[in-house]
């Protein structure tokens, strides 16, 4: 059984190989989770690392991994029948209310991976009508193209795909022209990807009163609020967030700041970033 205290060994049933920069590892575990939660994953003799679950059901999970560092080039090249180790779920997921006729779920590269258990969750019964933006540097970085039903606005840096620029350029966009048509607005917005796009989502939102909710990445040692290392301003990230609303977004002084390293050391947010890919 998986528990957060400590990992429970299991073995990956199944591996998705999307590009050679990304892969979806699969366990074939029941796993209590609400979207935009996380897991610890332990690989005996490198490390440990925290990761969203990016697909769930109700007899398997999976988590999928960009290979940009020593860690995450161990787990990308992991097959069928390999062990690894899993803590959790940890934090506070996506808050999905009651009632919401219309949202947005704007995604960034490898931020569409907290995101689209949101999205298919969203799908079932009843659910509001989504408006799904996606962003990557380029086409061979999308993830999940052919996964949902409703169909997504994509850009890219390069334009190799779709629209040539920012997702944050489409939200702009669809929100001017709902108002302009006299539509009901967004009843709240969601986003995941790099710290400075969700910044500029948020200040989109707060110029047009529209609520959003952001996944934050920090460094993560525990997964539950004791070691500090993934604080952002007064918030602990692993417990109070990863999802942060924009309540919370208001008075955290860190985000799209600075963050700390391994050792504690705050330093600017690209220098972060820089240090998170080594």
């Amino acid at each position: 059984m998986i528990t957060q205290q400590m990992p429970a060994m299991v073995k990956v049933a199944d591996k998705d190989v999307h590009s050679p920069e990304f892969a979806t590892l699969y366990v074939n575990q029941a796993i209590d989770f609400k979207p935009g939660q996380f897991v610890m994953v332990w690989i005996p003799g490198v490390d440990e690392k925290p990761y969203t679950i990016s697909h769930h059901s109700p007899e398997r999970f999976g988590i999928t991994v960009e290979a940009k560092g020593l860690f995450s080039k161990k787990a990308v090249s992991l097959g069928p029948g390999d062990k690894i180790g899993i803590r959790g779920p940890f934090g506070n997921g996506f808050n999905m209310g009651l009632g919401h006729q219309r949202v947005a779920v704007v995604a960034g590269g490898c931020g569409m991976a907290p995101l689209a258990p949101l999205v298919e969750a969203f799908q079932t019964g009843n659910g509001p009508e989504i408006l799904l933006i996606q962003g990557a540097r380029s086409k061979s970085f999308l993830l999940y193209p052919d996964r949902f039903a409703a169909k997504a606005e994509i850009c890219t840096d390069d334009g190799s795909k779709g629209y040539k620029g920012f997702v944050t350029d489409i939200l702009v966009q669809k929100i001017k022209d709902l108002s302009a048509n006299s539509a009901p607005g967004f009843d709240m917005v969601y986003a995941c990807g790099p710290e400075i796009m969700m910044a500029k989502v948020f200040d989109i939102c707060e110029a047009h009163g529209i609520p959003c909710q952001v996944s934050l990445e920090r460094y993560m040692r525990c997964g539950f609020g004791v070691c500090g290392a993934c604080v952002c301003g007064h918030a602990v990230v692993c417990k109070d967030g990863p999802v942060f609303g924009s309540k919370m977004l208001r008075t955290m002084a860190d985000f799209n700041t600075r963050a700390l390293l391994k050792t504690g050391q705050p330093v600017p947010l690209n220098e972060y970033a820089t240090w998170r890919c080594q």
